[in-house]
């Protein structure tokens, strides 16, 4: 896989001011930091497929990841070479093989339209703009792996010790991929997902089996996030948050050990093997 980014780096912050009002009375002028929203158009084969609302960094990554959780790519060979341009808007991906026979049928109603727009339940307005390179092979179950408690809770300490942008913000979601109890990455973005989507291309780029590894999100988990765990092969998702009924039953259905409300001090088990003493 050839990756070629042209982009340095881009704005992450802007400093606004604002007019502070107590319930005291008073009343003045301040100024602070605030995150700034960044978009980002993804084209397949030269076919715009995603608009994505991200922050700037580790854009590779996001595209991997994305591409990877949404079932059109079962592996990084899947990838020829990725291209983000110099001001980091448009992102080019060129698949190394994707035949018509190989993902929806091309005699369906929905591609004789200019394009399908799908909807995830996304919080940062990410839309994919058509499903033609979906593979639309089902997805496996996770092989489990054993794991420790203390592995969660050293993760969770890594959260509680805070990340730049959301120590500066409070607007950030954020996650860290683990392997075998040690830290190989953390990162922070708008969504949830779109950490999760960074934390597993971060994995694809750096040939980091994702079968052998953990990743601990901030954020709430409904079934989109589970599921992009299961796709990715993940066996093991924690989070600081709480699940949905339908994300439990999901990760009972294929095997995901599913870890939420993973705090300093306790954790539940919701789905999947305990962990080892």
């Amino acid at each position: 896989m050839y990756i070629n980014e042209l982009y340095d780096k881009l704005p992450l912050l802007s400093a606004e001011t604002y007019t502070y009002i107590g319930r005291d009375g008073n009343c003045h002028t301040e100024s602070e930091p605030v995150l700034t929203e960044h978009m980002l158009d993804v084209y397949l084969n030269d076919r715009l497929t995603m608009k994505l609302v991200c922050i700037p960094q580790y854009l590779t990554e996001l595209v991997l990841g994305r591409l990877l959780t949404e079932g059109i790519l079962e592996d990084a060979s899947d990838v020829e070479q990725i291209y983000i341009c110099e001001h980091g808007r448009r992102a080019r991906v060129v698949l190394s093989e994707k035949e018509p026979e190989k993902g929806i049928s091309r005699d369906c109603e929905a591609d004789r339209e200019p394009f399908t727009e799908l909807m995830p339940s996304c919080c940062t307005g990410n839309h994919i703009l058509n499903d033609y390179f979906l593979t639309g092979k089902p997805v496996k179950p996770v092989t489990p792996i054993s794991w420790k408690a203390e592995q969660v809770f050293d993760l969770a300490d890594r959260f509680h010790a805070g990340m730049p942008l959301h120590g500066q913000t409070w607007a950030t979601h954020s996650c860290f991929l683990a392997k075998d109890g040690q830290l190989l990455f953390q990162c922070e973005d708008i969504g949830r997902h779109n950490a999760l989507d960074k934390a597993i291309g971060y994995a694809l780029r750096h040939g980091i089996p994702l079968s052998r590894c953990m990743v601990y999100s901030s954020g709430r988990i409904p079934t989109d996030m589970a599921m992009k765990a299961i796709r990715a092969g993940i066996p093991i998702l924690a989070s600081k948050a709480s699940p949905t009924a339908e994300a439990i039953a999901l990760a009972k259905e294929y095997g995901l050990t599913l870890v939420c409300a993973a705090r300093r001090d306790r954790m539940k088990l919701f789905a999947g093997t305990k962990s080892e003493v």
